[in-house]
C-alpha cells in the first residue's frame, strides 16, 4: 500500500466577540481545547470589557460528534496521525486569519491556549516568532519538541502565565513535575504560575483578572 499527499485549497471559519474600534487596547488569539467549537468558547471572555478586548478564536479543523446521538459537535486540532503535516496546514490557516484581520499598530496582542490549545498557541509562537506582549497557557503541556532557542524572540516585556487546577484530571504530579522543569528551561524563571483549586476546566473568575 502507498500513501501519498494531495495539496488543496481549504477554508475554515474564525469566531470573534466585540468590536476592533479605536478604543480596543487587547486583541486575543484563543486557541479552544479539544471537544470544543471556537464560537461556544469565546463564552468564557464574556465578561471581559468589550471596549477594550477583542476576542478572536480560531476554529480546530477536525470536527466530530461528542456522543452517540450525533448532536453535539466538538472538534480537535491534532491527532498522533500525520502529525507535521497536520501542523503545517494550521499554521497556514493561522497566517491566513491574521493577514484577514490586520491588527493596527498599538494593540496589545494577548495569546491563550487552553488544553490541546496550548500545543497549537506554543507552536504558533515557536514557528512564526509571533510578538505577544502576553501569553496564557491554561491546562495543558508544551511540546517536547520547543527549545528555548524557539521562543527566545519573546522579549522581556511578554508577561506569560501559566494556569492549573490542583485536582487536574489529565494532569499527575509525576506530569506536573516535568511540566515545571519545562516551563522554567524555556523561559528562564519568567513564568508566573498559578495553580487553583478545581479540575480540568476554565474559570471565569480567573480569566476575568487577565492579561
Amino acid at each position: 500500500m502507498e500513501v501519498k499527499e494531495v495539496a488543496y485549497p481549504a477554508r475554515n471559519t474564525v469566531s470573534t466577540q466585540n468590536e476592533l474600534t479605536s478604543k480596543t487596547t487587547h486583541v486575543w488569539i484563543l486557541f479552544h481545547g479539544m471537544g470544543y467549537l471556537s464560537r461556544y468558547f469565546l463564552k468564557y471572555f464574556d465578561g471581559l470589557d468589550p471596549e477594550r478586548h477583542f476576542l478572536v478564536a480560531p476554529q480546530a479543523p477536525s470536527k466530530y460528534y461528542l456522543d452517540k446521538h450525533f448532536k453535539h459537535v466538538g472538534a480537535s486540532w491534532l491527532t498522533k496521525e500525520d502529525t507535521e503535516l497536520e501542523i503545517e496546514n494550521i499554521l497556514s490557516y493561522l497566517d491566513a486569519m491574521m493577514a484577514g484581520l490586520s491588527l493596527p499598530k498599538g494593540i496589545k496582542l494577548v495569546v491563550f491556549g487552553f488544553s490541546q490549545g496550548v500545543s497549537i498557541a506554543t507552536r504558533w509562537l515557536a514557528r512564526r516568532k509571533i510578538l505577544c506582549d502576553h501569553l496564557i497557557l491554561y491546562a495543558g503541556g508544551i511540546p517536547e519538541e520547543i527549545k528555548p532557542s524557539d521562543v527566545v524572540h519573546l522579549n522581556d516585556h511578554t508577561g506569560i502565565k501559566v494556569i492549573v487546577g490542583n485536582r487536574d484530571e489529565y494532569i499527575s504530579l509525576e506530569r506536573w513535575e516535568l511540566e515545571k522543569e519545562k516551563i522554567q528551561t524555556l523561559f528562564k524563571g519568567r513564568a508566573v504560575v498559578e495553580v487553583f483549586d478545581g479540575t480540568h476546566e476554565i474559570r471565569k473568575e480567573l480569566i476575568n483578572r487577565l492579561p
